[in-house]
């Protein structure tokens, strides 16, 4: 791979500088790169695009970040991934959880999202979490209950995970699970990088009565290793743009609720 991008003849010495820059941190920023290889911001976001156009970058708003599927983005890159698709999925959640409820949020920067949502509109909310962002946002509302799972914390994003976390969230029967995840594929399966997370997820869907699946359209391009669940155990799945009709027959046959927020 790295031969054969070395012989591109449609990207110059900076470009590949560019990319060897991202390869090597993940995610890549316009103002930074201006800076590090002293020239205009301009420069650097047609190279970036040039990238793009190449397959081996992806760019979101202020940058870049790789396009490895099948390696985990980090934190910071996933937070800034489409960020305003994000927000809106997060609003169309939050219309679907009524007050006076319970519900599990699990570990995503889009599920962070949704509890921003229900912070600022919702009361009397039971809410149980694996992940320390989460407890973080809806902790500022005092009509929210919080319980916080125990267990290994995943230091690279707040994430709580493996067996002890699984067990406490396995105490509760609640109303709504609010999932997010790493990939789906066409079939409807769903897919992560983790298997200790995807364990705390699994148990989350077991003991709600309603699951609600939020991703974004960029986890149909990934490939996540570890089985988490079925289209066939999710009652709603909302995300920013279209889906692949492959995956909207299997959701109209499984009388899943999909939700496109444009």
């Amino acid at each position: 791979m790295r031969q054969e991008f070395c012989e591109r003849s449609d990207l110059n010495l900076r470009q590949k500088e560019v990319w060897k820059i991202a390869k090597s941190e993940g995610l890549v920023q316009v103002d930074r790169l201006a800076e590090r290889l002293n020239v205009s911001a301009q420069t650097i976001r047609r190279d970036l695009n040039q990238l793009t156009r190449a397959r081996l970058l992806q760019r979101i708003h202020g940058g870049a970040i790789t396009c490895d599927s099948v390696v985990n983005l980090g934190y910071g890159a996933r937070k800034l991934l489409a960020a305003e698709g994000k927000e809106r999925i997060a609003e169309k959640a939050a219309e679907l959880i009524p007050n006076d409820c319970s519900l599990f949020i699990n570990i995503g920067t889009t599920t962070e999202q949704v509890a921003v949502e229900l912070t600022h509109r919702h009361e009397g909310l039971l809410v149980v979490t694996n992940n320390l962002n989460v407890l973080n946002i809806v902790v500022q509302n005092d009509q929210i209950e919080a319980f916080i799972a125990g267990g290994q914390i995943r230091p690279q994003d707040g994430g709580i995970v493996g067996n002890a976390a699984a067990d406490f969230v396995s105490q509760f029967r609640v109303d709504f699970a609010i999932i997010g995840a790493s990939s789906i594929d066409e079939e409807g399966i769903v897919t992560d990088f983790d298997w200790r997370e995807v364990r705390v997820a699994q148990t989350m869907i077991r003991h709600a009565r309603e699951v609600i699946l939020v991703a974004d359209a960029n986890k149909f391009k990934r490939k996540a290793p570890i089985f988490l669940c079925e289209l066939t155990e999710i009652d709603h799945f909302i995300t920013d743009t279209g889906v692949p009709d492959k995956f909207m027959r299997h959701a109209n046959s499984h009388d899943v609720m999909v939700h496109v927020c444009n």
